[in-house]
């Protein structure tokens, strides 16, 4: 499984200019409803708002904890939220990393943790036991592991998929590959050619593939990349000509401009094109599953694995990671904010995310 590459940001700057260990706000028991004499308290900040499904399910997380630790430990959660550029939330933490005003715990989304470790804004977590790692996704260890040393866990994960209007499909007389056999880009040609005629009469087009601006559509086109023998940067994260610009990535860009010069998907988004019945495939992560269901639950809902290069070696590539809990370098107990840490990326925790969200966390 590969993952994107991981940039390092202007933390660097701010971080070798500026001590972590600046004030900080000291809280004492009765300072916050709960938090009682003998136990340790501990700070935590998460990117929502509270007043939402993931914001109740992190509060619900939180109180059960107070709960199990009674005398113990006592977590209080603050909500900053990331607004919809990603800012907010993540220039509350830049702001912090320069006053030293960092809470014990934060939420870490996946492309940053390399470069929050790197910039020492978080530090490893206290040791867990191979039964507890045992509990977590491969791929979410994968994600929290810097230079062999476990920084960050999740209780969720994501990644991306083909999803087809099973209907349309049949109605063009196409079977679906599985995933050891995807379609390669010249047979998916065929296949959105086969399907033109079909999806004009409907007033639509064979997919639906407008992604959103920003870090979106390296996550949805990195696959293609990767599977045509690319990639986005240099291994060590630090270079991009030559890499990002090299023609395996040019031949993969233009293949996709075919599909819009071919009129197989809009060259401008359509709201719910693939939703409505209007295409035949569409390009998502895996949220788009609930959004079918709760909302579109006249689609009978497919997914076949993406689509690879004729150059395809054979490989898994699949973009993945999601939100992750993860210990600051201001916390000096790191077992009590490990405990929290481990409470919120548990089990339970994720069932409650889940049943809240109904998966639309990621």
């Amino acid at each position: 499984m590969k993952k994107l590459p991981i940039f390092l940001t202007a933390l660097s700057i701010l971080t070798s200019t500026v001590s972590l260990t600046g004030c900080s706000k000291t809280v004492k028991p009765g300072d916050v409803q709960g938090y009682d004499e003998g136990e340790q308290y501990i700070s935590m900040w998460v990117h929502t708002i509270e007043d939402t499904p993931e914001g109740e399910a992190y509060k619900k997380s939180v109180e059960r904890f107070n709960e199990k630790y009674d005398g113990t430990y006592f977590a209080d959660i603050e909500f900053i939220p990331r607004n919809d550029s990603g800012g907010g939330y993540s220039d509350k933490i830049n702001a912090s990393v320069m006053s030293g005003d960092l809470p014990d715990v934060i939420t870490v989304d996946g492309p940053n943790i390399s470069a929050y470790a790197a910039n020492g804004i978080i530090q490893p977590l206290a040791e867990l036991s191979e039964e507890e790692k045992s509990a977590y996704l491969d791929s979410i260890l994968d994600q929290g592991t810097i230079d062999d040393k476990l920084y960050a866990l999740g209780a969720m994960e994501s990644s991306v998929g083909l999803y087809y209007n099973k209907a349309i499909l049949e109605e063009a007389g196409i079977a679906v590959p599985d995933k050891d056999h995807p379609w390669t880009f010249s047979e998916f040609l065929d296949i959105l050619e086969q399907l033109k005629p079909i999806m004009d009469g409907k007033n639509g087009y064979p997919l639906d593939m407008t992604f959103p601006v920003g870090e979106a559509s390296i996550y949805y086109y990195a696959p293609f990349i990767w599977s045509n023998g690319g990639d986005l940067i240099s291994e060590d994260g630090l270079t991009a000509d030559g890499y990002f610009n090299s023609d395996k990535n040019a031949a993969v860009f233009q293949y996709f401009r075919g599909l819009v010069e071919n009129k197989y998907m809009s060259a401008t988004p359509i709201e719910n094109l693939f939703e409505s019945g209007r295409a035949a495939f569409k390009f998502d992560g895996a949220w788009e599953v609930n959004t079918i269901y709760q909302s579109y639950s006249d689609i009978d809902l497919g997914v076949a694995p993406y689509i690879v290069s004729d150059n395809w070696d054979g490989g898994r590539y699949t973009p993945t990671g999601s939100w992750a809990y993860a210990a600051t370098t201001k916390t000096e107990h790191i077992e009590a904010a490990t405990e929290l840490v481990k409470w919120m990326s548990g089990v339970d925790s994720g069932i409650l995310l889940y049943e809240n969200t109904k998966g639309n966390t990621a």
